[in-house]
């Protein structure tokens, strides 16, 4: 009995259905899948441990700063907009009192 190790596709075998011939090998882990245990991913084929390895890895990259970087540019937010907000207010209690005179604010009959 020959202990060699297959080199063709053909004669390998999947590595979590060992009755299934293999179809495609996983470019990250090495390893033979079949048909079921195998995906299309960014146009090459890899195994579903490895697609999630990928996925985690992509979602749990934060910026540079992280989660302090987030809250740093919520509290940013806020004080741009308080600051806009703010200058608004100063602008309009700078016009004249009269501005308004003889338009809608004011009642036709009534002063």
């Amino acid at each position: 009995m020959s202990t060699a190790i297959p080199s063709t596709l053909a004669a390998q075998r999947c590595h979590f259905h060992i009755g299934r011939e293999a179809v495609a090998r996983c470019p990250e882990c090495k390893r033979f899948f079949c048909r079921e245990c195998i995906t299309e991913h960014d146009d090459r084929l890899i195994c579903a441990s490895c697609l999630q390895k990928l996925a985690v890895k992509k979602s749990g990259v934060r910026g540079k700063f992280g989660a302090v970087g987030g809250v740093f540019l919520c509290v940013l937010g806020i004080l741009v907009a308080w600051v806009f907000f703010y200058s608004m207010g100063q602008l309009v209690l700078m016009l004249p009192s009269n501005f308004h005179e003889g338009t809608v604010w004011h009642a036709e009959g009534g002063e």
